[in-house]
């Protein structure tokens, strides 16, 4: 599938899913719902936004998400992210209070997580489009395979790389992540309903997640936004 935009490190490890089965009905699908009229997040051209900002070789980090935000104007192609100007949604907010609690960061006055991406962190949603307003409304259509071969590469190619899985979902989509080459942090879900249960707050993973890539000789993240 030639026709795909995609990072050159990222592409040459990804280029043969373009012409599987699965992926071409994805690409189907994507089009007739476009043909349909229905507004599809994020937009075309930042869909791989998450593998564009963060080459292959640099990744030092792995979030993994579900789906885009479906508001107007929230996705940008890095999960939990929205661009500035837009208000960050109840899940970001609790990752900044988290951040706050563990490493003395106040949260920053805007969402674009662009930042932590140019460092070396994927912020990978499995699902890589959604339908405005519809949430889940690309599910099981194509992108989970697509998304799996992303964190198999990364878990069969690189070695010393922090995994961060918050929730039940991303916990499963993380279950083959060899813990013998890498970190693998998990804990609830940081959206209200399970923050607010206690499964979110107070997991530490940015400190954790620092604390280990300093023992492997690497440079830490600086999760402070400006």
């Amino acid at each position: 599938m030639s026709n795909v935009k995609l990072e050159s490190s990222w592409l040459d490890r990804l280029r043969y899913e373009f012409d599987k089965d699965y992926f071409v009905k994805l690409k189907a699908f994507l089009k007739h719902e476009k043909q349909q009229g229905k507004t599809i997040f994020p937009p075309g051209n930042q869909m791989f936004a998450a593998m564009d900002a963060c080459a292959f070789e640099d990744v030092k980090v792995v979030i993994i998400g579900q789906d885009p935000y479906h508001g107007v104007g929230q996705a940008n192609g890095l999960c939990f992210s929205v661009n500035k100007g837009v208000q960050p949604p109840p899940s970001l907010v609790n990752i900044f209070k988290e951040l706050e609690t563990d490493l003395s960061i106040l949260p920053p006055p805007h969402g674009d997580l662009s930042e932590w991406a140019k460092q070396g962190v994927l912020l990978l949603n499995a699902t890589l489009s959604v339908e405005a307003h519809r949430a889940g409304s690309h599910q099981n259509k194509g992108w989970e395979h697509f998304t799996d071969h992303i964190i198999q590469v990364l878990n069969e190619e690189r070695s010393d790389l922090v995994f961060m899985l918050w929730g039940g979902y991303a916990k499963r989509k993380g279950g083959k992540i060899d813990q013998g080459k890498h970190m693998v942090l998990t804990s609830g879900h940081p959206s209200p309903l399970s923050a607010n249960k206690g499964y979110w707050f107070g997991n530490r993973h940015f400190s954790k997640c620092n604390a280990f890539l300093k023992t492997r000789g690497l440079s830490p993240i600086n999760w402070r936004l400006g």
